[in-house]
């Protein structure tokens, strides 16, 4: 914690330095006492993850909030309170870290769809929240090991598919290469044992010839009149790991475990040295890039060679800027460290610009499936360098087609594109690009927008999503038209009607869900296949089973079901429905409360929201059915440490009870517990009482309790 403290007052000064001073006092005040699952005290974590951002140079407003990322959510310090004491800035920053935090698991991959979601929002937002979360990431990273192996699995798959991909697509290669590290340490922890113990006795083995080779660049150098810095750098283990499994190689075959890096001053040096190098070595043909003249996607610039020496060794050489080095190593967040200007769209407006083209698709992408490979590819995507004819670069998938060019030039060039020139020469529209070839789009004011077709031979998720976005649009209300009927046809083979469980309170929860604003809209969705009838039907007949109790008529005390089963005093044929913040069943205590609109609604008399209602809208209710003569759905919230062992202990419980599981839903608590909530269908208050002492018994469930809304 010191370490944070003289780091502030090493880089920082006036009332910035004045701020972090406070932001450091407040957090460590608001977080005493509290302990990581390690045993030491939390506050070590905000610590850590502000000196991640002061090495990297992010400005006061950035490490203030990375001190308080965590009081919002963990103490009780309120937004207010933050705003007060640290201003709106640091607030919408550690508000943004916040809202991260907060992801409700569902399936595997509508879990990683939302956490995109969340991010590409924030990003768009300020860049800042992101580079914050990265930070934040890395250190939960390094301190893994006090975790269950569950939980380390999961955090470590999670950290490889999204956090690692981002630090690399924002240019900050220190954290992605020490994130991807982490993860394979548990994700593969025989092969980073293997690749630690072996790497580290190879490099021993090859520090003599790196040294070599560093000493005579440096002459080339020298003979060159050129002034510059020479060293080499150990090639991190994820990306070693990968080699050998792409490639199908050995630790033997793999030749490039240290690159010799040259450091000069101009673009017209890299080139020369180059040249000089190619000239007492060997080039290995194939081997050579120039990120310089067409850069990767997030800027990063060098020339690659990979040279063989007299002995037969080969290796690689990277040859790049003081600027170009900046970049390579601390990507978008050197646009802080060396107080980069906005005025050209070469700094940061360029670096952020594909998060604005996820953000323009993402509304259309409401099926995770197709959300997620549409993203994934702008992280991961084979670069395949293509010019405009004007020398423009643009970066495509492995075998994309002109069509993927034209929507990677902008949406109406694609909507309107009836052919295709590359290297001057009319192709196919479905012709496979190669690289470096200069592709022309040709165009028609006329054009009815593009081909069906189309989708079964480009490449690009990106261009595939703008294409249904076209249909969307042009055909919205055939889609609105057809969606409907899926709608109601998939409702009427359930036994139901439409009618009867779409209404505006159970839309409402489909729009949380998808950000449907109308139900033209949701029909819309159904009709152009951006989400499926069944989907929305399961979200409406949830809301209609648990939210939006059935309304009953109380009959005589001959009928034994659930559908007459209470009494009130006083009030034969009156409308009454169970309510669904506390599911009472046969053998609670149970009170009518008069609701306007909705006739009498039956609660469990300890149910929180009957604790403050008015008196004379309360009436004396008794039950009137016995034992194993109805059935009525009742929920319990079961916490445990992992997901798994949660769901474990309920299936195997309910299964030994012979009872039917009505739902149920998770997510992870504040503390990174597993919070399971189970509707059961049983018969009385015994039958509860069973089952969650069938579920506490467990030695891996830490909690289990009746549902009360």
């Amino acid at each position: 914690m010191d370490s944070i403290l003289m780091k502030v007052y090493e880089f920082y000064s006036g009332t910035e330095r004045d701020m972090l001073l406070h932001a450091y006092d407040y957090a460590k005040a608001a977080h005493e006492n509290q302990k990581r699952a390690s045993g030491e005290p939390y506050f070590i974590h905000p610590c850590a993850v502000a000196e991640i951002l002061v090495d990297l140079g992010l400005d006061a407003e950035t490490i203030a909030a990375a001190l308080l990322h965590d009081v919002i959510e963990d103490t009780p310090a309120t937004d207010d309170d933050i705003k007060r004491e640290f201003g709106e800035g640091v607030f919408t920053l550690v508000s943004g870290v916040t809202k991260l935090d907060k992801i409700v698991f569902k399936s595997q991959e509508e879990e990683e769809a939302e956490n995109f979601r969340k991010i590409l929002i924030a990003m768009a937002k300020d860049i800042r929240v992101i580079i914050i979360k990265l930070a934040d990431r890395l250190h939960n990273m390094r301190s893994l090991n006090y975790l269950s192996s569950e939980r380390q699995q999961k955090m470590a798959k999670e950290t490889l598919d999204i956090y690692a991909p981002i630090a690399g697509r924002l240019g900050i290669s220190q954290i992605k290469c020490e994130l991807e590290d982490l993860c394979l340490k548990y994700l593969d922890p025989a092969a980073f044992e293997f690749l630690v113990e072996n790497i580290h006795q190879k490099l021993e083995e090859r520090n003599r010839f790196v040294n070599f080779v560093v000493e005579e660049i440096r002459g080339i150098l020298a003979e060159s009149g050129i002034q510059g810095e020479v060293f080499g750098r150990p090639k991190h283990f994820y990306s070693i790991y990968k080699k050998m499994k792409t490639k199908n190689k050995t630790l033997e075959q793999i030749y490039d475990l240290t690159a010799v890096r040259v450091i000069v001053a101009t673009v017209d040096e890299c080139y020369e040295v180059l040249g000089k190098i190619h000239k007492r070595w060997k080039p290995v043909p194939g081997r050579i890039k120039d990120y310089i003249a067409t850069p990767k996607p997030n800027l990063y610039q060098s020339l690659h060679t990979t040279v063989v020496t007299n002995f037969g060794q080969p290796f690689e050489i990277q040859i790049r800027t003081e600027e170009m080095h900046r970049t390579a190593e601390f990507g978008i967040a050197a646009h802080w460290k060396y107080k980069e200007q906005r005025d050209t769209e070469t700094s940061l407006d360029q670096r952020i610009s594909w998060i604005r083209e996820m953000m323009d698709l993402q509304g259309g992408l409401r099926d995770s499936h197709e959300f997620m490979k549409t993203v994934k590819e702008e992280l991961y995507s084979s670069e395949l360098l293509v010019f405009t004819p004007q020398s423009k670069v643009i970066s495509l998938p492995a075998e994309a087609t002109p069509v993927d060019f034209a929507y990677a030039i902008h949406s109406e060039v694609g909507n309107h594109c009836v052919g295709a020139k590359v290297n001057g020469k009319i192709v196919p529209l479905n012709s496979t690009l190669e690289l470096g070839d200069v592709v022309e789009i040709i165009t028609s004011p006329t054009s009815k927008g593009p081909s069906r077709d189309w989708l079964k031979f480009i490449k690009s998720s990106s261009a595939k999503a703008k294409i249904k976005n076209f249909f969307k649009r042009e055909m919205k209300e055939e889609n609105v038209r057809l969606g409907k009927s899926m709608l109601d046809d998939t409702v009427r083979k359930k036994g139901y009607q439409l009618s009867d469980i779409l209404t505006p309170d159970s839309f409402k929860k489909v729009s949380e869900k998808w950000s449907f604003d109308t139900q033209d809209e949701m029909f819309a969705a159904i009709g152009y296949g951006a989400v499926s009838a069944t989907q929305v039907f399961f979200r409406l007949v949830d809301y209609f089973r648990k939210e939006a109790p059935q309304i009953i008529e109380v009959r005589p005390f001959k009928e034994k079901n659930a559908k007459g089963s209470v009494t009130v005093k006083g009030m034969a044929g009156l409308l009454v429905s169970f309510a669904g913040c506390c599911s009472p069943v046969p053998g609670d205590d149970i009170v009518g409360f008069v609701s306007r609109g909705r006739g009498l609604v039956i609660h469990r008399c300890d149910c929180p929201n009957m604790k403050n209602v008015e008196p004379e809208r309360l009436q004396p209710a008794e039950w009137t059915v016995e034992t194993g003569q109805a059935h009525f759905k009742a929920g319990i919230v079961v916490t445990a440490e992992e997901q798994g062992a949660a769901l474990a202990a309920i299936s195997q419980c309910v299964n030994d009870m012979r009872l039917t599981i009505s739902s149920i839903n998770g997510r992870y608590d504040k503390n990174g517990d597993a919070v399971v909530e189970v509707t059961v269908s049983l018969m009385n208050k015994q039958d509860m009482e069973v089952l969650i002492g069938k579920i506490k018994a467990n030695p891996r469930i830490l909690d289990v309790r009746r549902m009360s809304n």
